[in-house]
C-alpha cells in the first residue's frame, strides 16, 4: 500500500490534547507519511502551536495564517509574525486564509482585505497558499484572479465542477475532504471524477467533517484513508493509484521532505 498524506489537519486543537500521541500512532498504522497541521483558529496562536508540533514530530509539517473568522484581529504586528513564522524550516504554506460568508465572524470587507494581504505575503515568500472559501466562491475566485498566487490548494472544496476546473486552470489543487463519503455528496463526487487526479489532494480537516463510517465522532488523520477509498471507487481505479498520486501531489505542492528554508 502506498503512503497517504492528510493535507489539512488541526492537530493543535484541544480536541487532541488527551491522546495526541495515540492519534499520531494510528495515523502511522493507517499508512500516513505526512500530515499538514494548519495554523487556523485562536488567531496567530494556532500557527505557533502547529509549528511547535512540526518541530517535535517528523511526519508533521505546519502552516501560518489568519483564518477569515479572525480577520478582525489583523494588525501590522500579526503580519510581521506570520512572515517570521513562515520563514521557519518546518513551515510549508500560508494558510488557512480566505473568505467565509456563511459565518461572518469578521466583516466581509475586512476578510477580503486580510485575505489579500496574506496572498501578498505568500507571493513575496514564494510559498503556496491553503485557501478557505465558504459561501464566497465567486469572491474568492475574483481575488485569486487579481493577485495570482503562484500555487496553492482549495481546502475542503465545496464548489461546483465548473469552479474546480477554473481553479485548476489557475494552477490550484483541489482538496477533497471526508464529506465525499456522505450520501448527499453528489456534487463533490462529480468534482472527484471530473478533474485530473494529478490536481487532487485529500484531507480530513480533523477534528471536523468525520467520514463514514465514523460520522458523528471526532475526526483524525487516520481516517483520510476513507476519502482515498471513495475517490478510488468513484473514479474506478485502484486505491494504490489514488494514494500514490495524491501523495506525490502534496509533496510537489508543499515541498514535503525537503528543507523548507526561505
Amino acid at each position: 500500500m502506498a503512503f497517504l498524506v492528510d493535507s489539512h489537519a488541526h492537530l493543535d486543537f484541544a480536541d487532541f490534547d488527551p491522546d495526541r500521541d495515540a492519534v499520531l500512532e494510528r495515523a502511522r498504522q493507517a499508512g500516513l507519511k505526512w500530515i499538514i497541521s494548519i495554523g487556523s483558529g485562536s488567531g496567530i496562536e494556532s500557527a505557533r502551536q502547529s509549528l511547535a508540533l512540526s518541530r517535535e514530530i517528523d511526519m508533521v509539517w505546519s502552516t501560518a495564517g489568519i483564518h477569515p473568522h479572525d480577520a478582525k484581529i489583523w494588525s501590522p504586528a500579526i503580519a510581521d509574525e506570520i512572515v517570521r513564522l513562515a520563514r521557519e524550516p518546518r513551515q510549508v504554506a500560508i494558510g488557512e486564509i480566505g473568505l467565509d460568508f456563511a459565518k461572518e465572524y469578521s466583516p466581509r470587507e475586512i476578510q477580503e482585505s486580510v485575505f489579500r494581504e496574506q496572498l501578498k505575503i505568500a507571493n513575496e515568500l514564494d510559498l503556496p497558499v491553503a485557501i478557505h472559501s465558504r459561501n464566497a466562491h465567486e469572491e474568492t475566485r475574483r481575488v485569486l484572479m487579481d493577485l495570482k498566487p503562484r500555487r496553492g490548494v482549495m481546502h475542503c472544496f465545496s464548489g461546483s465542477l465548473e469552479l474546480a476546473r477554473q481553479l485548476v486552470k489557475l494552477g490550484f489543487y483541489i482538496s477533497i475532504p471526508g464529506v465525499i463519503t456522505f450520501k448527499n455528496a453528489r456534487a463533490l463526487v462529480e468534482v472527484a471524477q471530473g478533474i485530473p487526479l494529478d490536481r487532487i489532494l485529500i484531507e480530513t480537516d480533523c477534528p471536523f467533517l468525520t467520514p463514514e463510517p465514523f460520522r458523528g465522532k471526532r475526526n483524525e488523520p487516520a481516517y483520510v484513508r476513507y476519502t482515498a477509498e471513495k475517490i478510488a471507487m468513484v473514479r474506478g481505479i485502484a486505491l494504490e493509484e489514488v494514494a500514490q498520486q495524491t501523495t506525490a501531489n502534496a509533496e510537489q505542492l508543499f515541498g514535503l521532505g525537503k528543507d523548507q528554508k526561505i
